[in-house]
């Protein structure tokens, strides 16, 4: 279990249940060839965008080459093929249906439903960026959830893993108008989708989101909710226009002390407790937001910095709290540790306040603190 990938919920059993399917909506499908095309010679080495589109392409094959057909014949599947798997469903609109706007639209509407059409909708942008944009007007409005969430998350300028949008880099404007209608939304899902449409946004035009920011905080609590999670980056930056906008204002009054490390030499794949005690000599409460900043040793030697959010405050006058947090150093599929020292700093409200530094070894550590 330990050693599953995410391509491998592309198997063989999932082939052939698939291939039932399709049979069942289209009685000439020819499922044992299907099969044996999909799960070729080379089926082990593919990753997993690489078997997904390998599916679209054998189901391009199996299928009737006149588009239209082949469409409705997907169209008639789409509702019993629901999940994250059947995404080679909206890939078969992008890789065969850009010629045929209007109705790949009106099929990744669907589909979107019951996977998502995030990455296939963006080709569509790129080709009609003013048309389309216009049906994806239409979609926030939508009443179902994951059609609203993909006038969101189908037009964010950096979506990961997705073809970029770079007209959209440059000027964000054309993707306002979708935020504006579902900056309220009712649904959490499509309120996390607008706040990371902001935060793309941020790394390219951070004055305009700030701009938009004093615009629309205070009018809900969903809103506000969207600006704040939308404006992290900025926040994790410092971006003291950001942080004043969410209250967290002047560090004067504020002081750390007694910052330690519960050791100061681990392995790679242990964890360390930081621990510190944060002072306030002020007047009037204040609020406080603590974040870790750590400048990470690379492969060449070079330090990166990551910052971490650890919590945000409201802080009495003269109050004294102690603070006490967990980091890890475990490899990821997302980071990779190495071996040098690295630093540990302690911000508040984007002001470094105090920091710490452990060495990190590659050799496990005899009695090792906090080895899991």
């Amino acid at each position: 279990m330990g050693d599953f990938k995410l391509k491998d919920m592309y198997n063989i059993d999932f082939v052939r249940s698939f291939a039932t399917t399709m049979s069942s909506v289209y009685p000439t499908f020819e499922a044992v060839q299907f099969c044996d095309a999909v799960v070729d010679v080379d089926w082990a080495e593919r990753e997993l965008k690489q078997r997904m589109r390998h599916i679209t392409t054998c189901l391009h094959k199996a299928l009737p080459s006149d588009y239209e057909q082949a469409l409705l014949i997907l169209l008639r599947a789409t509702p019993m093929c629901k999940g994250f798997p059947y995404m080679f469903f909206p890939d078969f609109v992008e890789s065969y249906g850009l010629q045929y706007e209007r109705l790949s639209l009106d099929a990744l509407e669907l589909m979107t439903q019951y996977s998502s059409a995030e990455f296939a909708i963006r080709p569509f942008i790129k080709q009609n960026p003013q048309g389309v944009m216009e049906r994806i007007c239409v979609w926030a409005r939508h009443d179902n959830e994951h059609v609203r969430r993909l006038a969101s998350e189908g037009c964010r300028p950096r979506l990961p893993w997705a073809v970029a949008l770079p007209d959209f880099q440059h000027d964000p404007s054309p993707i306002f108008p979708i935020l504006e209608i579902l900056k309220r939304d009712e649904s959490e899902y499509v309120r996390r989708s607008v706040a990371n449409n902001l935060n793309d946004i941020t790394k390219d035009h951070p004055e305009l989101v700030i701009n938009t920011a004093r615009q629309w905080y205070g009018q809900h609590a969903y809103t506000d909710w969207i600006l704040k999670h939308g404006c992290r980056t900025l926040l994790k930056r410092g971006e003291q226009k950001a942080l004043a906008l969410f209250g967290f204002g002047a560090t004067q009054g504020l002081s750390v002390q007694k910052i330690q490390l519960s050791a100061n030499r681990i392995s790679i794949g242990d964890a360390v407790y930081i621990t510190f005690d944060l002072l306030s000599s002020s007047a009037e409460p204040v609020e406080v937001r603590v974040d870790f900043a750590v400048d990470y040793v690379k492969a060449r030697g070079t330090v990166s910095r990551k910052v971490f959010k650890v919590v945000e405050r409201h802080i009495e006058p003269n109050a004294r709290e102690c603070i006490k947090r967990k980091l890890r150093f475990q490899n990821f599929t997302t980071r990779t540790h190495y071996p040098g020292v690295h630093r540990v700093t302690v911000v508040i409200n984007g002001v470094e306040m105090a920091s710490a530094e452990l060495l990190l070894d590659v050799v496990p550590l005899t009695n090792s603190p906090l080895t899991e």
